[in-house]
């Protein structure tokens, strides 16, 4: 590979299950030898630490990059990442494009890391929109009267919250919300100067969780970044909708035709079955119907045994 590439991630010790079935998934193709992994620690303990150290290239403390007040954060190491993610650059230095992937997603098809590398070409930003075909519900309203209503969309009230104007509230108040849980960037794009500057307003007045994913979808939207966006599949949230299970391939699929096989499966926002969260539950199975039109039950998690 002619570009060095590292895939970052963040955990503290309550994710470290996840990030470590992340690892695992990306160990598990033969094409993970011409990437890096690198790691930012966010209240990992040693044993943890320890056990990470063979399989990443490198583990750096994750800092506040930007001040926020002790109030806001009340111990919450892990919304580090709510900001650290938008300084990679500054934590690993040596890499041409950075590859950005939330601890609570795992590797199903590398066709979805293929498309991430090439997607930040050019300094644009790679990134997926959080809508898919399928997907019943895309921003949310509150019908006060006939044709009056009140907005609700997440990227809307929380625009307002941080002091943003009206006019980006608006604008990005119905845009297909950008899952920042998975994108790409190159060492040279000038996003990240970007990226941070609205970060840093938005940190100022609102809430740390989200900032940095409000930040991105004001970049993009309002501001003009360069953006490649990339197909659902390089970033499925299941909470949103589940996969198919293609039996004949033993894979995780799109649900609806051609069912392209899903690169990155997303835990994010979680999914219960019961009471019962996939992300702290692996023994948790999920009914998935199949393309071959039976149903079967099967966890979502990556499963170690397989590498």
């Amino acid at each position: 590979m002619s570009n060095k590439v590292a895939i970052v991630s963040l955990s503290d010790e309550k994710y470290f299950d996840l990030l470590f079935e992340l690892i695992s998934s990306i160990k598990s193709f033969k094409q993970s030898k011409d990437v890096s992994i690198c790691i930012l620690d966010a209240g990992m303990n040693k044993y943890q630490l320890d056990k990470l150290t063979p399989y990443v290239l490198e583990i750096k403390k994750a800092e506040w990059d930007i001040e926020v007040p002790n109030y806001k954060v009340r111990g919450r190491e892990w919304l580090k990442s709510q900001v650290s993610r938008a300084f990679l650059p500054k934590y690993f230095k040596g890499f041409d494009k950075y590859i950005w992937i939330d601890s609570d997603a795992w590797i199903n098809d590398w066709d979805a890391i293929e498309l991430l590398i090439k997607g930040c070409n050019q300094d644009k930003l790679a990134i997926t929109q959080t809508i898919a075909p399928g997907y019943r519900d895309v921003g949310r309203v509150n019908w006060i009267f006939k044709s009056l209503a009140s907005v609700k969309t997440q990227n809307y009230k929380h625009a307002i919250s941080s002091g943003f104007n009206q006019e980006i509230a608006r604008k990005i108040a119905f845009a297909p919300h950008l899952n920042v849980g998975v994108f790409s960037l190159s060492s040279s794009s000038p996003g990240w100067n970007l990226w941070q500057e609205i970060l840093k307003k938005s940190l100022s007045k609102g809430r740390v969780f989200g900032s940095e994913g409000l930040a991105i979808n004001i970049a993009v939207y309002c501001n003009k970044l360069e953006t490649e966006f990339l197909p659902p599949r390089c970033n499925w949230i299941l909470s949103h909708l589940l996969p198919k299970y293609d039996e004949s391939n033993n894979c995780f699929v799109e649900p609806f035709l051609p069912n392209q096989k899903i690169g990155i499966m997303h835990l994010a926002a979680g999914y219960k079955v019961g009471e019962k969260d996939i992300r702290d539950h692996k023994d948790v199975l999920v009914e998935l119907n199949t393309i071959e039109g039976k149903k079967i039950k099967k966890s979502l998690r990556f499963q170690i045994d397989k590498v």
